[in-house]
C-alpha cells in the first residue's frame, strides 16, 4: 500500500506541474502585439506594450521559479529527503513536538534560504525595471527576519499546540484542532490590523480634510458607521495600490495605500471605499470567515482518518508513523480536492466582488468606480485579457472588463 501511495504521490505532483503550466500557455496565447480592440479605451499603445512585457517577464519567472520549487519537491519524495531529515531531528530529541518543531523549522528555513535569490530577483530586478519596488535591501532583509520570528512564534506554537491534542485525543483530535484553528482565525481577522500589520507597516488614522468629510458623508448616507479608516504606507514597498476592508463589529477597519490616496481623485477614493463597505454590507467578510473554518474542518476530518496509517508515512521512506511526516503525505494527497475547493471559494469571491460593485453604483457613483478600477489596472499594469480557464482557476475577482460590463459601463 505504501508504495502505492508513493506512486500516487509522485504522479500529483507532476500532474499539479503539468497543470499549472497548462494554464500559464493557455494565458500567454492571449498575449498580442497589437493594441486589441477592447482594451483601446483603457491603454494607449505605448503603456499596453509595456503591460505585455511586464506579463512576459512575469511569465518567464514564474516558469524558473515553479521548476526549480517541483524538482527540488520531486528530489526529496524520490530520494527520501524527508525521511533524513526526520532521522536528524529524532536524533536531537525523541519528542514528538520538538522532533516535529525541528523538522518543520528546519524544512521551512531551508526552503525559504533556496527560493530567497528569486523573490531578490523579482523585487530588484523585475518589479525594478517596471518602475515598482520600492523596498530597500534593509527592508527585505528585516522583512526575512521578521516572517521567521512570526513562523517560529504563531506557526511553531500552533503546530505544538496540535500535536499536543493529536497526542491526548488521537483520532478525535480533529474536533479539539478544528476548534482552536477556529478561534484563532476570528482572533486574526479581530486583530491582525493590529498586531501583525504594525510590524511590517505604519498604519495612520486618515487625517480631516475633504477626502474624510467626503468618506463620512457617503458612509452616513449609506447608514453605515465607519470610526476606523486607517492610511498604509504601501510606497514603502510598492508603488502598486490597493485597499482593504478587515475585521467586523467594533473592529471593522478599512485601510486604503498611501499610493492609492495619491493617484485617485476624491469621488473615486469614495467609489472605492463604497466597495469596501460594500463586503461589509453583504457580510462577504462573515461568509468567507465561515465557509474558510467549514473547510478547515472537512480537511482535518479527512486528514483524521489517515493520520495514524503507517502507510503514508512509510510512502515518503519513513517506517514509524509520526504526525508531522504524516502531515506532509496527506498534504500532497489531498491537493485534488484542496484544488476544487480552492475553485469554488474563487466562484464565491468573484461573486462577492460583483456584488461589492452594485453596492457601489449603487449608493455612490458606477461610473467613479469604474474610473479608480480603471486607474488601478492600468498602474498596477493588470492583464486585462487573461484566459478564461486560467481566471476560472485563479482569479479571485472578476477581470476589469468584466467588472465594467456588469457597472455596464461598456455598453
Amino acid at each position: 500500500m505504501s508504495q502505492l501511495l508513493f506512486y500516487i504521490i509522485i504522479g500529483l505532483l507532476v500532474a499539479d506541474f503539468i497543470l499549472e503550466r497548462f494554464l500559464e500557455f493557455l494565458n500567454s496565447t492571449k498575449w498580442s502585439d497589437k493594441l486589441p480592440e477592447e482594451v483601446k479605451d483603457l491603454y494607449d499603445e505605448q503603456e499596453y506594450q509595456k503591460q505585455q512585457t511586464y506579463e512576459k517577464a512575469n511569465f518567464r519567472f514564474s516558469m524558473l521559479s515553479s521548476s526549480f520549487s517541483f524538482i527540488l519537491m520531486l528530489l526529496m519524495v524520490l530520494f527520501a529527503g524527508f525521511a533524513l531529515l526526520n532521522n536528524w531531528a529524532l536524533s536531537i530529541s525523541v519528542n514528538p513536538i520538538l522532533t516535529a518543531l525541528l523538522f518543520f523549522g528546519i524544512l521551512m528555513l531551508a526552503s525559504d534560504i533556496l527560493t530567497t535569490p528569486f523573490s531578490i530577483y523579482d523585487t530588484f530586478v523585475i518589479e525594478e525595471k517596471f518602475g515598482f519596488n520600492k523596498t530597500t535591501p534593509k527592508t527585505f532583509v528585516l522583512d526575512k527576519l521578521k516572517g521567521y520570528l512570526l513562523g517560529a512564534i504563531i506557526g511553531g506554537g500552533l503546530l505544538a499546540l496540535i500535536i499536543y491534542i493529536y497526542l491526548l485525543t488521537t483520532t478525535d483530535f480533529w474536533i479539539y484542532t478544528w476548534i482552536v484553528i477556529t478561534g484563532f482565525s476570528i482572533f486574526m481577522v479581530l486583530f491582525y490590523s493590529n498586531l501583525i500589520v504594525p510590524l511590517f507597516n505604519k498604519q495612520t488614522p486618515l487625517p480631516e480634510g475633504e477626502l474624510k468629510s467626503a468618506i463620512e458623508t457617503f458612509s452616513a448616507k449609506a447608514g453605515f458607521k465607519l470610526d476606523n479608516i486607517y492610511v498604509i504606507d504601501g510606497s514603502k514597498r510598492s508603488t502598486k495600490a490597493n485597499a482593504y476592508f478587515t475585521g467586523f463589529g467594533a473592529k471593522k477597519r478599512i485601510v486604503l495605500f498611501d499610493t492609492l490616496i495619491n493617484d485617485m481623485t476624491t469621488n473615486e477614493l469614495v467609489a472605492v471605499l463604497a466597495h469596501e463597505i460594500g463586503h461589509y454590507k453583504k457580510h462577504h467578510v462573515i461568509w468567507s470567515l465561515l465557509l474558510g473554518i467549514l473547510q478547515t474542518g472537512v480537511m482535518l476530518f479527512i486528514f483524521s482518518l489517515f493520520v495514524g496509517n503507517p502507510d503514508l508515512s512509510a510512502a515518503l521512506g519513513v517506517e514509524m508513523p509520526s504526525f508531522h511526516i504524516g502531515l506532509i503525505a496527506f498534504g500532497i494527497l489531498y491537493s485534488p480536492i484542496s484544488m476544487i475547493t480552492g475553485i469554488i471559494m474563487n466562484v464565491f469571491s468573484r461573486k462577492n466582488e460583483y456584488e461589492a460593485d452594485a453596492f457601489a453604483a449603487k449608493y455612490f457613483d458606477a461610473r467613479e468606480l469604474a474610473a479608480a478600477l480603471k486607474k488601478l489596472s492600468i498602474k498596477n499594469l493588470s492583464n486585462l485579457r487573461p484566459h478564461p480557464v486560467y481566471v476560472f482557476f485563479h482569479y479571485s475577482h472578476p477581470t476589469l472588463l468584466q467588472r465594467l460590463q456588469a457597472l455596464k459601463i461598456l455598453e
